[in-house]
C-alpha cells in the first residue's frame, strides 16, 4: 500500500488540492448566496447586470436591465423588447472557482500563482460581461437560435477559455512546467 502512495503521491496531492480548494470556495460562495433573500438577486449578478448595461450603452445599443421584483433575476432589454434574463448561474462565479481550484491545485510559486489567479479570474469576469452582451445582442437578430447560442456556442467560449488558461498555466508557471 505505501508504495502506491508513493507512486501516486502527485496525483493524490493534485486531487487533494482540488477538491479542497473547490469545495472550500463552494461552501464560501454558499454562504454568500445564503446571505441575500430567498427571492433576491446577489450583488455579483447585480453588478454584472450593470457591467452588461454599461458595455452594451458604450455601443449605443437601447439597452435596459431591469431587476424583478418577484424573483431572483434581471430582465435585459435591448431595443424595446426583453430577450434575455440575468440570474445567479450567469455570474460565472462557479467557472471561476473552478478555475482557481485548478490553478491551485497545480500550483507554482505563490506569487504567480497568485497573479495568475487575479488575471484569470478577472478575465473570465470580462468575457462573461462580454459573452452576455453579445448573447442579448444576437438574440435580439436570431431570437431562433436561442438554445444553440445559449447552451452551446457561449457556454463553449467560456470553459474554452478557461480551458486555454489552464494549459497556459501548466505550460509555464506551474511546478510541472518543466
Amino acid at each position: 500500500m505505501k508504495k502506491y502512495l508513493v507512486q501516486f503521491k502527485p496525483f493524490l496531492i493534485f486531487v487533494g488540492i482540488f477538491f479542497l480548494t473547490y469545495i472550500v470556495l463552494t461552501l464560501l460562495y454558499k454562504f454568500y448566496l445564503n446571505s441575500y433573500e430567498a427571492n433576491d438577486l446577489d450583488g455579483i449578478s447585480v453588478l454584472v447586470g450593470k457591467n452588461t448595461e454599461q458595455l452594451l450603452k458604450l455601443f449605443n445599443y437601447d439597452v435596459i436591465i431591469q431587476k424583478s421584483a418577484q424573483y431572483p433575476w434581471m430582465k435585459v432589454g435591448l431595443n424595446g423588447h426583453f430577450l434575455a434574463l440575468i440570474a445567479e448561474g450567469c455570474n460565472a462565479v462557479s467557472v471561476m472557482i473552478l478555475f482557481v481550484s485548478f490553478v491551485a491545485a497545480f500550483s507554482g510559486k505563490l506569487k504567480q500563482t497568485v497573479l495568475f489567479i487575479l488575471f484569470g479570474v478577472l478575465s473570465i469576469y470580462i468575457l462573461n460581461i462580454i459573452r452576455i452582451a453579445l448573447l442579448t445582442v444576437l438574440l435580439f437578430y436570431f431570437p431562433e437560435q436561442n438554445h444553440l447560442l445559449h447552451g452551446v456556442v457561449f457556454p463553449l467560449i467560456i470553459y474554452g477559455y478557461v480551458f486555454v488558461l489552464w494549459i497556459f498555466w501548466i505550460n509555464r508557471f506551474s511546478r510541472y512546467a518543466r
